[in-house]
């Protein structure tokens, strides 16, 4: 049997590059110290490096463009000089992502789903790149205050819908269009639960599948973990038990670990 040495599922490697981020805000607000976790990253297996200027955890402020410019282009920069690994820009400016795209980022990862910069419609339809789309209901500052919802898988679903017929009518391909639940985004616990249990239902979408769960606050609640960083291990069970779900790729802080639960999973799923 040929030992399998790197799961099918894609790993994106989270890189905050803010002071403020849930679970690392302010270990990679440097430049060097972004950099060198950027190479830690690829070295553990990452497929995809996902940069982010401002955070979204919740109760987050928006983070001004100049601001966020600083804190994205150098790093995208430094990282393109030395390596040709995918880089994701986590932004919904569209300012921003151009600027990103133009230096070196692949993937333009918009936590609004096109909604807060309606420029980012045309910079996608006509730059190539492909988009993440993500699901959340309210804004990273009220969006944990009283999410609800009549069946929230449905009405997920239904979103998606809605996003991918208007940019197929731009002629996006559907391969480009990448679709993320939105995991703690506006969702209550059980909410969260619900969309990783029937996470297969998206894949009916035609769409690459990310998710997005990496150290979340619903795993300490049910881990009875208050420190994020202790969560990698419940992240990486998650990440194991969406393999027969038909996830595409996985969006997560510990890398090695999530590479490892993921072979084991593959190799379980794959054996007759």
């Amino acid at each position: 049997m040929r030992t399998v040495t790197h799961p099918r599922v894609q790993i994106m490697g989270i890189l905050n590059a803010t002071p403020d981020s849930f679970s690392d805000g302010g270990s990679f607000f440097d430049l060097d110290a972004a950099q060198a976790q950027a190479e830690q990253l690829i070295a553990a297996g990452a497929d995809i490096l996902d940069i982010g200027g401002e955070s979204t955890r919740p109760g987050s402020d928006p983070v001004p463009l100049a601001e966020e410019l600083r804190r994205v282009i150098p790093l995208i920069r430094a990282i393109r000089g030395k390596s040709a690994i995918p880089i994701s820009i986590d932004t919904y400016k569209a300012e921003t992502a151009r600027q990103a795209l133009a230096s070196g980022a692949n993937i333009i990862n918009d936590i609004s789903s096109l909604r807060y910069d309606q420029e980012m419609v045309g910079l996608v339809a006509t730059s190539g790149a492909p988009i993440i789309l993500t699901h959340m209901q309210g804004d990273p500052k009220t969006m944990q205050e009283h999410p609800v919802y009549a069946d929230v898988v449905r009405e997920v679903l239904e979103f998606f819908q809605e996003k991918i017929a208007a940019l197929r009518a731009l002629a996006v391909p559907k391969e480009k269009i990448i679709i993320d639940p939105g995991i703690g985004f506006g969702k209550t616990r059980q909410h969260n639960l619900s969309l990783l249990k029937h996470l297969d239902a998206f894949t009916a979408l035609g769409c690459p599948l990310l998710l997005a769960h990496s150290r979340k606050r619903f795993l300490g609640g049910l881990t009875g973990t208050t420190d994020p960083k202790e969560r990698d291990l419940p992240t990486a069970v998650v990440a194991a038990l969406a393999v027969e779900k038909g996830v595409n790729m996985v969006r997560v802080h510990n890398v090695a670990a999530t590479r490892q639960a993921l072979i084991v999973a593959e190799a379980i799923a794959a054996a007759p």
